[in-house]
């Protein structure tokens, strides 16, 4: 169509030109030191438009001339850059091939052409990308050494970048990856830490940080990191609910006083408190330390509403009573009277009131909830053979040995 339009254009120049020029008697003088010249006036400006062209051409040609070096210097860098960027995408090729050597020449051989290239040389992006394939393959090389010095430059050319820190979050996830295969927890922790918010706040990064933390023995930080993931849905909620449970459990089991465990528990969240297996779990730490009485403490919120729990917090909130028991103050008699009543068919319960009344030389109740509980199969052996324990020092208390001797065998018999 351009074409087209271009003929066009060229025949009304034509015809116009016919159509003037060709009526023209204009004459043009020239006068030069004595001499004189006359032109039409058609050729006077043909000669003049010819002139034109002429210097239009020479004032090109020169200026090409003239930028001849520049732009065969912008041309050889431009070729660099081809270069580099073509080395960059080998590298990145071979990296996902699993050819690592191969990854890491093709990647050093993208940094050093690109330092020669001025545009590549002050991309900043571009040498953190490299440098990560080549740590990358390093890493895949199992040469540590080399890839922490690697890591570490990627890491200064990120930082100084001037864009978004997305270079830099990149770097620091990668390398706490690699140092959690190392098993670094303390280097994983560092990395992490020095994220910003938006980006440790990430589920990556979150799960990152959690197995650190675990593996840094640092239950709380866990939990804490744990608890955010859950609330991301990183988790389906059965695993969830198990894995903060066991967090928090773990978080309490490592207090070695009892004043740090009070702490503890205040610093875990209120949904765990709220949880029966995490306070039965904190009782039985709190009997460890010989502190019976807060364990009954944390305990009896969840006795005193056992029919609202599932069978699995019941039988562990009973469990953790048995082992809380010793010197239970009298208020606690009609609740377990209660909970005896309401759940006789349930050995934890069963077990854990006979155990309370043969605690409190009550034996004549005892008797029946403790061959109950010795008998049921769903207790814990542990459990059992303490239930048969019970009932041979009950016999002793009625001057029966042989039966004394019966339930000590019995228990004796228990896996």
């Amino acid at each position: 169509m351009r074409g087209v339009i271009w003929i066009v254009l060229l025949f009304a120049v034509a015809v116009v030109a016919a159509t003037t020029l060709g009526t023209n008697d204009g004459l043009v003088t020239l006068y030069w030191r004595g001499w004189r010249t006359d032109f039409s006036l058609n050729l006077f400006l043909i000669i003049v438009a010819a002139a034109c062209f002429v210097l239009v051409l020479a004032a090109q040609a020169l200026r090409s001339l003239v930028s001849l070096p520049r732009r065969a210097g912008e041309w050889r860098a431009l070729r660099r850059e081809r270069a580099a960027q073509s080395a960059l995408r080998e590298s990145l090729a071979e990296y996902f091939g699993a050819r690592f050597g191969r990854a890491r020449k093709a990647a050093q051989k993208a940094l050093a052409v690109a330092e020669e290239a001025p545009v590549l040389a002050a991309d900043a992006d571009f040498r953190v990308l490299a440098e990560l394939v080549a740590a990358g393959s390093l890493h895949r090389l199992q040469d540590r050494a080399r890839r922490d010095e690697t890591l570490r430059r990627a890491l200064s050319a990120a930082q100084q970048g001037r864009g978004p820190r997305i270079a830099e979050e990149a770097t620091r996830l990668l390398g706490a990856e690699w140092a959690l295969e190392d098993r670094d927890a303390p280097q994983a922790l560092d990395l992490l830490a020095a994220l910003p918010p938006g980006a440790a706040r990430r589920t990556h990064a979150l799960r990152l940080r959690l197995k650190a933390a675990r593996m840094a023995r640092q239950p709380l930080e866990a939990l804490q990191t744990a608890r955010l993931l859950a609330k991301h849905q990183a988790f389906s909620p059965l695993v969830a609910q198990s894995l903060l449970r066991s967090l928090a459990a773990d978080t309490l089991e490592g207090a070695h006083d009892v004043q740090q465990l009070k702490r503890l528990w205040g610093q875990v969240d209120a949904a765990d408190r709220r949880d029966a297996q995490v306070a039965a779990r904190a009782a039985l730490r709190a009997v460890q330390l010989d502190a019976a009485d807060e364990a009954r403490l944390w305990l009896r919120p969840f006795w005193d509403r056992l029919s609202e729990l599932s069978r699995e917090d019941r039988e562990a909130v009973a469990l953790a009573l048995i082992e809380a028991r010793a010197g239970m103050a009298d208020d606690w008699l009609p609740r377990l009277e209660s909970a005896a009543q309401a759940f006789g068919h349930e050995g934890a319960v069963v077990a854990a009131v006979g155990m309370v009344f043969a605690e409190r030389q009550l034996w004549g109740k005892a008797r029946r909830l403790l061959e109950q509980a010795a008998a049921a199969p769903g207790l814990p052996a542990h459990t059992r053979r303490l239930a048969w324990r019970e009932l041979a020092a009950l016999a002793r208390e009625e001057s029966d040995e042989a039966r004394a001797v019966a339930c000590e065998r019995a228990a004796a018999a228990i896996d």
